[in-house]
């Protein structure tokens, strides 16, 4: 039997920690979820592991992209599928570790199936949102699935600011003539390990310090200069995150550092809580503390894995 043990849970809260410990312990390998520390050009502002910590256990799917490559969470639910199989051959026990809840999910679970997008209709809802703006893609979706529309208005209604997100979901409904909703739940790819999934948590306040903290560190490290020799490239998929977009406006003298940093902080936390929200419906999660003991959280691994 094949294992997958999955650490989860908000931005700053110690997984790496965790994950590097339980690496050690089982003598195993990490594979990385977090979808912003794919990328080569984005070190500082993704908090990518240290040099030390990488060195402390074989890591994959860090800075192994360019933010110039389209790398889509399909595209890593395949490679990660793929590495996994080989890991397993050495070791029945490795780690999953990250902060993306979807990539989490695709790896988990598999990903919904959905027809291909022909490029003329995905030229044509791209165009229509550079011109009409969100409130475009909304309408639209409304139109095409109204269903899936109010769900999202009262589970996530943040996607629905979303510009990727929504025009993916209107390009599904135009290609295939059916509502987007209609593919979604269908059924998964069976996977070849037992998920054992690990939440660490925290009191908001604490979560909020620790994130204040680190984005200080951020700055001290050198992320402002990063986020400079990014700037060029500011309209690129990969680079609409926290951290870089906030920057960037600082840079075009749209705001001053002081606010961009406060800005920061604030979205990391807004992100944090979103994080919180998405994992907290995972089901059969196992939540500690973050600063439970690693030999608490390893015997009740140990428990499961022998029960």
């Amino acid at each position: 039997m094949n294992y997958l043990i999955t650490i989860i849970g908000p931005t700053a809260i110690g997984k790496t920690s965790l994950s590097i410990a339980l690496a050690k312990h089982y003598k195993c390998e990490i594979i990385s979820c977090d979808s912003r520390q794919f990328y080569r050009e984005m070190k500082i502002g993704t908090a990518v592991p240290s040099n030390e910590e990488l060195a402390s256990a074989n890591h994959h799917f860090i800075q192994n992209k360019s933010i110039f490559e389209n790398y889509t969470v399909g595209d890593f639910e395949k490679e990660a599928i793929s590495k996994l199989d080989k890991l397993f051959l050495k070791n029945n026990i490795q780690i999953l570790v990250g902060g993306s809840g979807l990539y989490v999910d695709a790896v988990l679970k598999g990903l919904d199936n959905f027809p291909e997008v022909d490029l003329p209709i995905r030229e044509e809802v791209r165009e229509n949102y550079e011109k009409l703006g969100i409130e475009y893609l909304q309408e639209k979706l409304k139109e095409l699935d109204a269903n899936y529309l109010e769900e999202l208005s009262t589970q996530n209604p943040q996607t629905l600011q979303n510009p990727h997100r929504m025009m993916r979901f209107v390009e599904v409904c135009l290609s295939s003539n059916k509502p987007y909703s209609s593919f979604l739940n269908k059924e998964k790819n069976k996977r070849n390990f037992t998920s054992i999934i690990i939440g660490l948590d925290a009191n908001r306040e604490i979560i909020y310090d620790r994130i204040n903290q680190r984005v200080d560190t951020m700055i001290s490290e050198g992320l402002i200069d990063e986020a400079k020799k990014l700037h060029p490239n500011k309209n690129l998929n990969a680079l609409q995150t926290v951290g870089y977009r906030e920057l960037f406006q600082y840079f075009e003298n749209e705001i001053s550092l002081e606010f961009a940093i406060e800005e920061i902080k604030k979205n990391t936390r807004r992100f944090s809580k979103r994080q919180l929200t998405w994992f907290k419906r995972t089901e059969n999660s196992i939540w500690f503390d973050y600063e439970a003991d690693k030999e608490t959280i390893i015997n009740k691994i140990e428990k499961i894995i022998i029960s």
